[in-house]
């Protein structure tokens, strides 16, 4: 190493990622370094390409080395390697997954599924290879909010996801006529799960989000005993009953060892689009609250919007069909946070087994 890339070197020590409270040279963020005749290029390799301070990294980065005397020129490269979950004892890997996220509630009625659609096509617009899978057997609504219609086929005995806006999607809603009921009893539910875990081809994921349908029942059961979950979103709306049963969800998957990566408050307040006046139809800020008091991240809060549910109707998630929509945003930053949250549990998973 040349005495300027050892300049470099030291001048990126001094750039740190907020969420990791490291030194992007220590995370190994910095790869393919040269320095010659005054000019610097290097790749800084981030954990997900939905890093939340992405821009704000590479401003750091080039500000840092640019005070080196003898640079005229910096070149920097962003790109990304998604980080991997850790294997749970006993448990196996979905090939080609790299982490396992299921979207809990504890309760139906707070627009879980909403939720779920929205930060999948959110991640999948960073270029993260995204899937979903709908594992809310009896009330399969994922097919309609994102926009997929058909019936899978199987390639070479593996069940071949449909898909749309670069997500890979599987979910009764397949099999399935649409206004045929589900009665089935705990063994068939774990059947069907074990289906869409162990014989559909993912493919290589970054993130696959699990849609969980509401309580603490079968389905959550069957997943957290026998997938490598690397971590659980709970999405609730602020009033006190609908928080009671998020704090039912969060006991259960600590119960079952699932890290909380944090809260969603959906449906969190109201504002007028004429008068701009907000109400707080069901009250506010249970979520960021209920999130302090179990020592978990509060990802966000979500207004009620009509286009969300417009969205929903026709299949285009309001991430897609309205960007700038105020409840878009939302959803776009809680994406961002999930995938930081996601990048720091397996930072410290991996710190904690190199010290073991």
């Amino acid at each position: 190493m040349t005495t300027m890339e050892q300049a470099v070197v030291a001048a990126l020590r001094t750039v740190k990622d907020p969420d990791l409270h490291k030194d992007i040279v220590s995370l190994n963020f910095v790869k393919n370094l040269r320095a010659e005749n005054g000019k610097v290029s290097f790749t800084i390799e981030l954990t997900t390409p939905a890093c939340p301070v992405k821009k704000d990294m590479e401003q750091w980065a080039r500000e840092a080395v640019q005070k080196i005397n003898g640079v005229r020129e910096v070149e920097i490269q962003m790109t990304s390697a998604v980080t991997a979950g850790s294997q749970g004892a006993g448990k196996q890997a979905i090939p080609g997954v790299k982490n396992i996220i299921a979207v809990g509630s504890g309760k139906g009625g707070v627009g879980k599924s909403t939720v779920t659609v929205n930060l999948a096509s959110a991640l999948a617009t960073t270029g993260a290879k995204v899937g979903l899978m709908d594992a809310d057997v009896y009330g399969p609504n994922v097919p309609l909010m994102m926009g997929v219609t058909g019936r899978p086929h199987a390639i070479n005995n593996r069940i071949q996801t449909l898909s749309n806006y670069g997500v890979s999607v599987m979910s009764m809603g397949f099999l399935t006529a649409a206004d045929t009921p589900l009665i089935w009893r705990g063994p068939m539910l774990h059947s069907v799960i074990q289906q869409f875990v162990r014989q559909v081809d993912w493919g290589d994921l970054d993130y696959l989000f699990i849609d969980l349908p509401p309580g603490t029942g079968d389905v959550q059961l069957t997943l957290t005993q026998t997938v490598p979950l690397m971590g659980a979103v709970v999405v609730s709306t602020p009033q006190d009953v609908a928080l009671q049963d998020a704090r039912k969800a969060i006991m259960m998957f600590r119960q079952v060892r699932v890290e909380v990566l944090g809260i969603v408050e959906n449906m969190s307040y109201f504002q007028c689009p004429n008068c701009n006046h907000r109400t707080d139809i069901f009250s506010h800020g249970g979520g960021s609250a209920t999130a302090a008091k179990y020592g978990v991240p509060f990802l966000g809060e979500v207004p009620l919007d009509i286009t969300v549910r417009e969205g929903g109707d026709v299949g285009k998630p309001i991430v897609l069909a309205n960007p700038d929509a105020p409840a878009a945003k939302a959803f776009a930053q809680i994406a961002l946070n999930v995938a930081a949250q996601v990048s720091i549990a397996n930072i410290n998973n991996l710190d904690a087994m190199i010290i073991q």
